[in-house]
């Protein structure tokens, strides 16, 4: 997974006087945890841009003076008017030790479902997985090339080597749902198969 480096400065002192202080300089209060002890410090807002204002998923590097540590985003708070960061909690990463994230899917292919008018519903734009931190992907493919009228992605049809899904076997990814645009021809091979595989009645 892509890295992103923070550099930012230890914090002395914690108290809400000193705390103030630091947001009315343009600074973000942090905290990283999951080490020895929690590690206190400050950057600049505009340096959590990329990792904060993006679809996509990153690790951070955090850089403190002479010491680095590699962490992920746990929690963020924005000040309720102005929208700005106020706080940001990091998890320290290790390399023998699971962690767990949301990682986003990418959609690849065009359903043959949507060509003749179905809907495409796409509920799990990401997916939470647990992992080594060198395991985690910047995102998972869910091909939806073979999805017609009626059909759906599941959880157990994305190519998932080395991370374990927090998430059912039956959780839809994505699915193609019928609507009014849908052309007969797709309708009529639905309900062929449909009847195919319904039992004969005795």
């Amino acid at each position: 997974m892509k890295s992103i480096t923070i550099k930012g400065s230890q914090r002395e002192s914690v108290g809400k006087v000193a705390t103030k202080a630091l947001r009315n300089a343009g600074q973000v209060p942090c905290v990283l945890y999951g080490g020895d002890k929690p590690v206190h410090f400050s950057s600049e807002e505009m340096a959590f841009r990329n990792l904060v204002y993006t679809p996509n998923v990153y690790t951070a590097t955090i850089e403190l003076g002479s010491e680095k540590f590699e962490a992920i985003l746990q929690d963020i708070q924005f000040h309720p008017v102005t929208d700005k960061i106020i706080h940001i909690d990091f998890y320290q990463l290790f390399d023998d030790k699971e962690v767990t994230m949301n990682i986003p899917v990418h959609l690849v292919g065009s359903a043959p479902g949507v060509l003749n008018g179905g809907s495409l519903r796409f509920p799990k734009r990401k997916l939470r997985v647990k992992a080594l931190p060198g395991n985690l992907p910047d995102f998972f493919n869910a091909d939806i090339s073979k999805l017609k009228i009626g059909s759906k992605l599941f959880i157990t049809d994305i190519d998932n080597k080395d991370c374990t899904f927090l998430h059912p076997d039956n959780t839809v990814v994505a699915q193609v749902r019928m609507s009014r645009n849908a052309t007969a021809e797709d309708e009529e091979g639905e309900e062929g198969e449909a009847a195919a595989e319904a039992p004969a009645a005795e």
